[in-house]
C-alpha cells in the first residue's frame, strides 16, 4: 500500500525533487481518499485537511467571490497537486475542491506535512526545488490568463490534452469549466474553436469530438509570445 501511494506522490510536479527515502517518508503518513462525483473534497474558508495528489479523476479547485459569481483556478487530472499553500502557510483554505468524476487522491495531512517539515532538514531542501518548479507553474497559468489573447489560451489548452484510441482530444475537463478557467465566457470559447475549425487547425465532428488537424499550426498559434 504505501509503495501505491509513493508511486502516485512521486508523479506530482511537486514532489519531483524528492529522493526515494523523501517520498517514501510522505508516503508513510499518506491515506488514500476516494470521492464520487459531484462530491466535496473541502469548502473555502474552513481548515485545510491535507495536500492532495490526483491518483485518477479529476477534481475542479475553484474560488467563490462576495457577489457569487465563482472562477476555477484549476482542473486537476492524475499527478497534479492542490491545497499546497493552505498546508504550507498553515491558513484556512482560499478555494474550495469538488470530484467532477470518480476521484481517488493521495492525501498527506496538514500536521503531518507540517511535522515532517518541521523535523526532516533533508526534506525541506528537497522540497525548495518542487516548490520552485510548482510557482513556475502558476506564473505560466497568470501568463497565460492575463497575457495572452482567446485563440492563443485555447491552443494551449488543446495542445497539452491527450488524445483518445480513435484520435479525438481528450480535454482536461467539461467546456464550460475550460473557459471559465481561461477567463473566457463560454460563447467565446465555442467561437474561438470553430474559427481554429475554419482556419484547418482542428476538425469538430457532429458529436463535437475535437481532432487536430494541423499540429504544427496549432502549436506555433499556442507559443505566440512564449
Amino acid at each position: 500500500m504505501i509503495r501505491q501511494l509513493a508511486q502516485t506522490i512521486s508523479a506530482s510536479q511537486l514532489f519531483r525533487g524528492l529522493d526515494p527515502g523523501q517520498i517514501d517518508t510522505l508516503a508513510a503518513v499518506s491515506v488514500s481518499k476516494n470521492f464520487v462525483a459531484g462530491e466535496m473534497i473541502f469548502v473555502q474558508g474552513n481548515s485545510c485537511p491535507g495536500l492532495f495528489v490526483v491518483k485518477v479523476g479529476l477534481v475542479r479547485v475553484f474560488r467563490n467571490g462576495a457577489g457569487g459569481q465563482q472562477h476555477i483556478l484549476h482542473l486537476c487530472g492524475p499527478g497534479h497537486s492542490f491545497a499546497e499553500a493552505a498546508v504550507f502557510a498553515d491558513f484556512k483554505l482560499p478555494a474550495s475542491a469538488m470530484a467532477m468524476q470518480a476521484t481517488q487522491c493521495v492525501m498527506i495531512p496538514t500536521n503531518a506535512m507540517q511535522h515532517a517539515l518541521a523535523t526532516n532538514h533533508t526534506l525541506c531542501r528537497q522540497m525548495l526545488t518542487g516548490m520552485s518548479m510548482w510557482t513556475q507553474h502558476f506564473v505560466q497559468l497568470l501568463d497565460n490568463i492575463v497575457l495572452r489573447d482567446a485563440s492563443e489560451r485555447v491552443a494551449r489548452i488543446l495542445c497539452s490534452a491527450h488524445v483518445d484510441s480513435v484520435g479525438a482530444l481528450l480535454l482536461p475537463g467539461p467546456k464550460k469549466d475550460l473557459a471559465n478557467h481561461l477567463n473566457l465566457t463560454g460563447e467565446t470559447f465555442s467561437r474561438v474553436l470553430r474559427r481554429l475549425s475554419d482556419q484547418g487547425l482542428i476538425e469538430i465532428d457532429a458529436n463535437h469530438a475535437i481532432r487536430v488537424i494541423d499540429a504544427t499550426g496549432l502549436s506555433r498559434l499556442s507559443e505566440l509570445d512564449s
